[in-house]
């Protein structure tokens, strides 16, 4: 996938992504966090909403116990250990669609409780937008990433274009 749109401000592009989702099970997380470790070949994230680089991935902490994988292309098989946790592609199920520009601040104070100035470049935060849940990466100064539910993506990509639109 890769469908562009732009209003004045706002640049919006739709992605599809590759996503493995990673979770230890209660009690065995200090040694499912050393597997995992090992596999990427590098450090976690320790906070959620934190993110952390390992080659291809970029690994976010999305709860306390819960791991999102997202690489570009098709996503390696991550094999857990079955007593420590597990992983599965969540992928097919999201869209990825990246809003940049001017008018990105806007739309984000239009759609819920984000406080843009505190979250961090490469930070991550669920919340919802236009009700719908969406994963927010901020990957630049007027830059991010909605990790969206595929079968509400057309409906919120035409939400945020007629959002955008009004009063920029």
């Amino acid at each position: 996938m890769g469908d562009d749109s732009n209003t004045a401000r706002l640049k919006m592009a739709a992605y599809d992504c590759a996503i493995v989702q990673c979770e230890g099970w209660d009690g065995a997380m200090a040694p499912f966090e050393a597997e995992l470790n090992g596999m990427l070949g590098g450090p976690l994230p320790t906070k959620v909403g934190e993110t952390s680089r390992q080659d291809n991935w970029l690994v976010i902490r999305i709860a306390p116990r819960r791991f999102w994988l997202l690489c570009d292309g098709t996503p390696p098989i991550v094999d857990v250990d079955a007593e420590l946790g597990c992983a599965l592609p969540v992928g097919e199920g999201r869209v990825r669609l990246r809003l940049s520009g001017e008018g990105l601040k806007r739309l984000l104070e239009r759609c819920g409780p984000i406080d843009w100035e505190t979250l961090g470049e490469g930070r991550a935060v669920q919340t919802g937008f236009h009700r719908v849940p969406v994963l927010l990466l901020r990957s630049g100064t007027l830059e991010c990433d909605l990790f969206v539910p595929r079968s509400l993506s057309e409906s919120l990509r035409k939400w945020i274009a007629d959002a955008s639109a009004d009063g920029n």
